[in-house]
């Protein structure tokens, strides 16, 4: 029994925590926009040499709050793929408490995240970034139930 409950640990929510620490690091100074944009502003004047400042800062802006969404969809998945996997999966009622459960935590976590943001040095945290991360997590839950109905239609 103990060999069993460690390998659903492992397999269900080690990822998850492992997740939360990569978006927590990712929270820390040297992911700031002054750090990141060293890469980037110079990756993309050897695409378009001529790009103007206003383009890089568009381009940079959508990266990150890209990145933001992401991570909080693959959050919100790993959260419900772990919940989810404590029931019997074919009971619509119980897919929609570990999906409810996984959005409420993940706007949770993203205020908690910018919360810390807003305590590191060259980071700001914004309300702004707490609904970016709540749509990707939103995102995240809507291609789980895709492929959670896909897969119950191929069975049939």
């Amino acid at each position: 029994m103990r060999g069993c409950r460690m390998k659903r640990f492992v397999y269900y929510w080690l990822p998850l925590l492992l997740w939360m620490v990569l978006i927590f690091g990712a929270s820390q100074d040297t992911k700031s926009v002054e750090h990141t944009s060293r890469l980037l502003e110079p990756f993309l004047r050897w695409l378009k040499p001529d790009i103007s400042w206003e383009a890089i800062e568009r381009v940079r802006w959508m990266i990150r709050k890209g990145a933001h969404m992401t991570e909080f969809a693959v959050l919100a998945w790993l959260l419900w793929r772990a919940l989810a996997s404590l029931k019997d999966q074919e009971s619509n009622r119980w897919f929609l408490r570990p999906a409810a459960v996984s959005l409420g935590f993940c706007i949770l976590f993203a205020a908690s995240d910018e919360i810390h943001q807003a305590f590191v040095p060259n980071r700001t945290g914004t309300p702004k970034d707490v609904l970016i991360d709540t749509a990707g997590a939103s995102i995240g839950l809507l291609i789980v139930t895709a492929i959670r109905r896909r897969r119950r239609r191929a069975a049939v």
